[in-house]
Parts: C-alpha cells; sequence; structure tokens
C-alpha cells in the first residue's frame, strides 16, 4: 500500500463513495479501514501519501487520537472530513495540526482542492 490516500471511515457506504470519488478524480486509493487501530496497521505496512480521517470512529481510539498519533509517529498530512462543527470537536481537530478539514457533505471540488494543497505542502515540507 505504498503511496496513495487512506481512507479512515466507519460508514461502508461513506467509504465506498468517497473511493469513487476520488478515483474518478485521478487519485489512487490505497486502502480503507473503519477504525484507527486497522489505519495504524495499514500505515506501518505501507506508507500511504495523504490520509482522511473521519473524527467519530468506534474502537479505544477516535479520529483525532489517531491524528496524534499518525502526526507523532508518522509524519503524514490529513485531513479530517466530519460532519462535526461544534467548538470543542473543532479545537480537538485543530490542535492536531489537520492539513485540512471538511464538513460533510462536501463537494468533489472542495475535495479535490484540499488534497491537492495538502500533497503540494507536504512535498515542500
Amino acid at each position: 500500500m505504498n503511496g496513495g490516500i487512506l481512507i479512515v471511515e466507519d460508514d461502508p457506504v461513506i467509504s465506498q463513495l468517497i473511493g469513487w470519488r476520488l478515483e474518478k478524480m485521478g487519485f489512487f486509493v490505497s486502502g480503507k479501514t473503519p477504525t484507527a487501530e486497522e489505519a495504524l496497521d495499514k500505515i506501518k505496512d505501507g506508507r500511504p501519501d495523504l490520509i482522511l480521517i473521519d473524527i467519530n470512529l468506534p474502537g479505544t481510539m477516535d479520529g483525532t487520537e489517531l491524528a496524534r498519533t499518525i502526526k507523532e509517529q508518522f509524519q503524514i498530512p490529513f485531513i479530517f472530513l466530519t460532519a462535526y462543527t461544534d467548538s470543542e470537536t473543532i479545537s480537538r481537530a485543530i490542535d492536531t495540526e489537520p492539513a485540512g478539514y471538511l464538513i460533510k457533505p462536501f463537494k468533489d471540488e472542495e475535495l479535490k482542492v484540499m488534497i491537492e494543497l495538502a500533497l503540494r505542502h507536504a512535498k515542500k515540507g
């Protein structure tokens, strides 16, 4: 799974839809996973270029905890894709220094621009 975009989304329908949308835009989806724990296993198996993370994930870690671990251990850029807009969630998300934060539902154009910005920024960093 080297390169590409890893999707961390617990809803299988949304995960599949995001994957199709990304492929239609010309991006390579390297994997999909419903939990933070599985995401960490996939990251260890092969380093993606970018990770899309839902904040509300089942298991022992939520999306912000996953993001903090990714930042500390792997330095891979990530974008939150979430329906949460309350100030506490946004504050927790911002503290992880994401490459972006998109509120569901989002448009393909918004997702594409956010991904391109994140990947470009990562190459310069």
